[in-house]
């Protein structure tokens, strides 16, 4: 094995091995020496050791506790061994260089701690992955189905709950649902310390063949939209070059895996699906045992030693089944949800699966490699030949026909057990299709295969917009793919405008409104004013049969607006629905609009701003030291293709923007990219915050295969 590295113009690691064995040693060196620090809070957090080795607070004992419950770290060494032959040397190799790097090198953040990091294992990669796979995706899914719970609890409707979720009623147990006793949230808020594990929630790609661009060959755009307020970004950018090919990548500190970008032959983007691979079942409990038919079985009982700095150690206790971990004490009598994420156990499939793309030549191979990817992603591919695709992975649950996964059913009856998982040549996916153009933005894609994997998409409004650009002209280039990736216009607001200009009267907001191109641009006093009034209208219409308090809370604490946004909108822009009672669609908007008609809106630009936060230290330092950046205003809005969303969890600020942008035309052997950030996390290297104002200004660095020759 034999591996070199040095940097190019822009910072970015470029790695030189005689074989893929070597590209991985110098990936795992790269990562270590750039993102360490990223790393082993990460692998700190997933082993549920943060109150042990970081901090010895109670809310750290509460992170730590929604670790060990999910128990990422649990069975990684034996999933270790499911790997095939060349990804276990692979993934060892990996392990020896962010091993050689921590042995020249820790993070000093660390040693003022007095840490000392353990080897870094292939079991370590696997916990990565697993918490990767939730916490940025499958967790949402999780928290709309506890929201339905609890609504459900609180005496909402079934008219109402199936105009706001369709299909969510059907089958449901009303009275089995009420007497469920709900204990911690599915993610406590006190989790903000995850910030090391950034969402990705809502994200854009797309390509289209040859036919529609001024090169003749097909292109490629990809802009995952994480949480963008923090550094180091998620993404780590690397390229690679070996006697048989080079890859230009996207990475992740901790995954050996060539994620996002493209290589000689081949190009691919990700976007989350939204696919429901979470479930609840309501167990009825006494004495530890759990009810199955007219028997009762004793559950899977797991002790848990929580050790802390300056404190007592914490004994937790958590009980399983096949349904998942019991939220809530088994030994006392009662009805508790136990859920289930279906990539708990996985990664080493996955890690197998994407080996092949390190040579992938065509859309087809691309497509059958990440079909076995164990999360739910959506997949895009153009290759040079002109062809272009679209593949869906995950485990998707195959359940009884009668049931979604959305809403929970009772955990004695057998026939609600999962049956194993869809295969992949069941989930969305499409090749060449006829108008030559494909588009995720989270959307609902089931149409695209013979499962329905999706029962809670996110809003259509980007993928629309992307769509309407994208069929505007025949002869798109890398320009007019950034121009989409900049787009701020909102169909969204427009829809919704076409309904409120008729009832605009005088005053600030109505004047903003009337004059407002549908734009979420700096300036713009209109994306502010349809901003208040939104956020209105939810609680005037929402508010009366859930309480004014509770929809404020899930505007100003959650993300359920920002990921289900169009499922409320359903019922906003609804003449007739059972949320409106006996009043008009009319004088629900009417009232909302009276409320906040004085406000006086001030430029979107400087109210929708974020600040780069330090993982590490959190804000905490003056900022003058240099490891925060901003405030920077944050173009876009929910529904507009550059996406520019800010909201706050529980004590945590979040934003949902694009932080990685890449386009790839693969009439030339380039990538372009951007993130918001730079190549390393170590605040005294230039290399800190260096992509940062490129990012902001929209613009795309070019980045070309290293030679060989280099030398570290």
């Amino acid at each position: 094995m034999k591996a070199s590295w040095t940097r190019d113009k822009h910072g970015i690691p470029q790695i030189v091995a005689d074989d893929i064995i070597g590209l991985h040693w110098g990936m795992g060196y790269c990562h270590a020496m750039d993102r360490g620090m990223q790393m082993l809070i990460m692998r700190i957090l997933g082993q549920g050791r943060a109150a042990e080795l970081l901090d010895g607070s109670d809310e750290m004992v509460e992170v730590d506790r929604f670790f060990r419950r999910m128990n990422w770290s649990g069975g990684t060494e034996s999933a270790a061994r499911l790997l095939g032959t060349e990804a276990r040397a692979v993934c060892e190799a990996y392990c020896d260089g962010v091993n050689a790097r921590f042995a020249e090198s820790v993070p000093w953040e660390l040693k003022l701690l007095r840490f000392r990091p353990d080897a870094w294992t292939v079991g370590d990669t696997l916990l990565l992955a697993r918490m990767t796979g939730f916490l940025t995706l499958a967790q949402s899914q999780g928290e709309v189905e506890r929201l339905f719970v609890e609504m459900v609890q609180a005496g909402v409707g079934d008219p109402h709950l199936e105009a706001l979720f369709p299909g969510c009623t059907r089958g449901l147990d009303r009275g089995m649902v009420a007497k469920v006793e709900l204990g911690e949230r599915i993610v406590p808020e006190a989790v903000k310390w995850a910030i090391a594990a950034p969402r990705m929630m809502a994200s854009n790609n797309w390509c289209v063949s040859g036919s529609a661009t001024a090169s003749g060959a097909a292109m490629l755009s990809n802009d995952p939209h994480l949480e963008t307020n923090r550094l180091p970004n998620v993404w780590v950018e690397q390229s690679f070059r070996w006697p048989n090919g080079y890859a230009i990548l996207m990475t992740m500190p901790g995954l050996p895996a060539p994620l996002v970008g493209r290589n000689e032959h081949l190009s691919w983007g990700a976007t989350y699906t939204f696919m429901d691979a979470i479930d609840s079942w309501v167990e009825q409990c006494r004495h530890g045992q759990f009810r199955r038919g007219d028997a009762w079985v004793d559950f899977d009982r797991r002790l848990e030693t929580i050790k802390r700095k300056k404190g007592e150690s914490v004994i937790e206790t958590f009980w399983e089944n096949e349904h998942g971990v019991l939220d809530g004490d088994a030994a006392t009598e009662g009805y508790l949800l136990a859920t289930r994420w279906s990539g708990a156990q996985g990664g080493a499939q996955s890690i197998d699966a994407l080996l092949s793309m390190w040579a992938a030549r065509t859309v087809a191979e691309g497509m059958a490699a990440f079909a076995n990817v164990e999360s739910s992603f959506n997949w895009i591919f153009a290759d040079s030949a002109g062809d272009i695709g679209y593949q869906m992975s995950g485990l998707m649950p195959l359940r009884v026909d009668d049931w979604s996964g959305f809403a929970p059913r009772p955990g004695w009856d057998e026939r609600f057990d999962w049956r194993g998982f869809v295969s992949p040549e069941q989930l969305p996916r499409v090749r060449n299709p006829a108008d030559g153009m494909i588009v995720t933005a989270n959307q609902d894609l089931n149409h695209l295969g013979s499962a329905n994997p999706i029962n809670m998409p996110m809003g259509d409004y980007r993928a629309r917009r992307i769509a309407q650009l994208l069929a505007e002209r025949n002869d798109h280039d890398v320009d007019s793919f950034r121009a989409i990736q900049m787009d701020t216009y909102s169909l969204q607001a427009a829809e919704f405008l076409e309904i409120l200009e008729p009832l605009l009267g005088d005053g600030p907001i109505a004047n903003a409104l009337r004059a407002w191109d549908c734009r979420y641009e700096l300036h713009s006093t209109g994306a502010t004013a349809f901003e208040i009034f939104y956020a209105e209208l939810l609680v005037e219409m929402f508010g009366g049969a859930c309480g004014a308090p509770v929809i404020e809370h899930l505007r100003h604490a959650t993300g359920t607006f920002i990921d289900f946004y169009q499922n409320f909108d359903r019922v906003l822009v609804a003449e007739r629905s059972p949320w409106l009672g006996e009043r008009t669609r009319k004088s629900v908007w009417e009232a909302a609009l009276a409320k906040v008609a004085d406000q006086v809106p001030e430029p979107w630009g400087e109210q929708n701003q974020i600040t780069l936060t330090n993982m590490f230290f959190g804000g905490k330092l003056p900022r003058f030291l240099g490891f925060d950046r901003g405030p920077i205003p944050l173009r876009g809005g929910r529904a507009t293709p550059h996406q520019g969303q800010i909201y706050r969890s529980g004590e945590r600020l979040t934003s949902f923007a694009p932080s990685l942008r890449l386009v790839a035309d693969m009439n030339e052997p380039v990538l372009h990219s951007a993130i918001c950030g730079g190549p390393s996390d170590r605040r005294t290297s230039k290399w800190y915050t260096s992509g940062v104002d490129q990012w902001v200004a929209g613009a795309l660095k070019v980045r070309t295969p290293p030679e060989f020759g280099a030398e570290s």
